[in-house]
């Protein structure tokens, strides 16, 4: 028997050990890693568990967080940082003003602040948020 083969099975008995059945949730789990192993994007995660670096009854419970690629951690840990930022901006500072028109609300009752968000050769960001319905946008 292949050590492939032997972590297979020891992988599909950790994860019947934790749903006690064969039923829908169990065969996800599997799809999942499965997926997961064979992703040519993320050959990192196979190779640590042919290794031994990841047991195989660890794998069987990671969330798809845990194994997900490097290169998706940065972008998702990226994009949780610029959600982080745009929630974190401020409704009451700003100015107001009439110039801009509400998206959801089609009124002109708007607060707005420019922030300097990349390069300083490139415009600023102007951040906007509507003063009556607290629709935000931006654009540069």
């Amino acid at each position: 028997m292949t050590l492939i083969v032997f972590k297979q099975i020891v992988l599909n008995v950790s994860i019947f050990k934790e749903f006690k059945d064969t039923g829908p949730k169990y065969k996800t789990r599997i799809r999942s890693r499965v997926a997961n192993l064979k992703d040519v994007k993320n050959p990192a995660l196979r190779e640590n568990v042919l290794t031994g670096l990841i047991p195989v009854d660890r794998i069987a419970c990671m969330t798809a967080e845990e194994m997900a690629s490097d290169e998706l951690k940065q972008m998702r840990a990226k994009l949780t940082k610029e959600a982080i930022n745009d929630h974190q901006m401020s409704y009451q500072g700003g100015t107001r003003t009439t110039l801009f028109k509400c998206g959801r609300c089609g009124k002109r009752d708007c607060t707005y602040n420019q922030v300097q968000t990349r390069s300083a050769d490139e415009p600023m960001t102007t951040f906007v948020v509507c003063n009556l319905c607290g629709n935000r946008w931006k654009f540069c």
